[in-house]
């Protein structure tokens, strides 16, 4: 019987990075008859299907798998031929990452700056939110993942980081105008809050938990960036949830005051990576531990 050829995977991830037959038949320099041959030759193969032919075409549960195993051997070999081959040294070694936005914008490139100047890595950073981060490792998608998950999942490990600790805070002019007679059910809900997309539950949790406001009570902006929470905070635009670590300044300024001093939001965040790692994988896992340990509290 004949073995599992990776030029069927190949097609498969062209297929799903391009999302067309066509650009993926033009990605790889075959025709659109041969990557579909291909991606038959598979499903014959494992006696399934690995593409749900819709448009965009998108992977079966096992489409996934197989992806992230073709994403990883593609990694390796990445890692593997320029020691082999000593012409191809120079070729940058592509590394994709999932990370939060609080994250990205506090200690994560830091950690990696030391790694960034020394190495030829090309960096990917996809950014999600932690709840989900850890679904682009499982799919193959990325190399390591900044996630709530404390489990790891098979093949992996994952390294407790330290934690982060979310304040929740306004500027002096917004408290003036709408906490004026203080931080309660009723003036929260007559408030602008901040969520960073359609799947952060986690000012919702906070105020549900704490003042018991249900959920679809509150004004709230949406913004994919934790950069904007921390202006709209300190134009006094809204009130939000931020990691204490990305406003020390405006605390101490008092361009930022805590609402509710006695109410701390903590999360632990865990770094999800390959059991057996080597060569720049590795550097990469042990650089973003090190640095958070030091960085985040433990």
């Amino acid at each position: 019987m004949r073995g599992l050829d990776y030029k069927w995977i190949e097609a498969l991830d062209a297929i799903v990075e391009q999302r067309s037959f066509d650009k993926a038949a033009e990605h790889l320099y075959i025709s659109q008859s041969a990557v579909s041959q291909r991606v038959k030759q598979l499903e014959k193969w494992l006696a399934q299907p690995v593409l749900v032919r819709e448009q965009p075409p998108r992977p079966t549960a096992v489409g996934k798998k197989l992806l992230g195993l073709y994403r990883r051997v593609r990694l390796l070999e990445q890692e593997l031929v320029p020691e082999l081959a000593a012409d191809l040294g120079d070729k940058p070694l592509s590394v994709s990452l999932a990370t939060n936005a609080d994250s990205l914008a506090t200690w994560l490139l830091p950690s990696l700056f030391p790694l960034l100047e020394a190495k030829r890595v090309e960096l990917n950073l996809i950014v999600d939110d932690e709840g989900r981060t850890i679904e682009k490792l499982k799919n193959g998608e990325v190399v390591g993942a900044i996630s709530l998950e404390s489990q790891s999942i098979p093949g992996c490990v994952a390294d407790y980081l330290g934690r982060v600790d979310y304040l929740c805070v306004a500027s002096p002019s917004f408290i003036k105008r709408y906490f004026s007679q203080g931080v309660n059910r009723e003036s929260l809900i007559k408030a602008p809050a901040v969520a960073f997309d359609q799947h952060d539950k986690m000012h919702q949790r906070f105020v549900n938990q704490h003042f018991n406001i249900m959920p679809g009570s509150i004004l709230k902006h949406t913004v994919r960036s934790s950069e904007a929470f921390v202006k709209l905070a300190v134009a006094g635009v809204a009130y939000c949830l931020i990691p204490k670590l990305q406003i020390q300044d405006e605390l101490a300024s008092g361009a930022l005051i805590e609402l509710t001093p006695n109410i701390l939001l903590s999360h632990q965040i865990y770094w999800h990576h390959w059991q057996l790692e080597s060569g720049v994988l590795g550097e990469v896992s042990d650089a973003i531990i090190s640095h958070a340990r030091q960085y985040l509290p433990q």
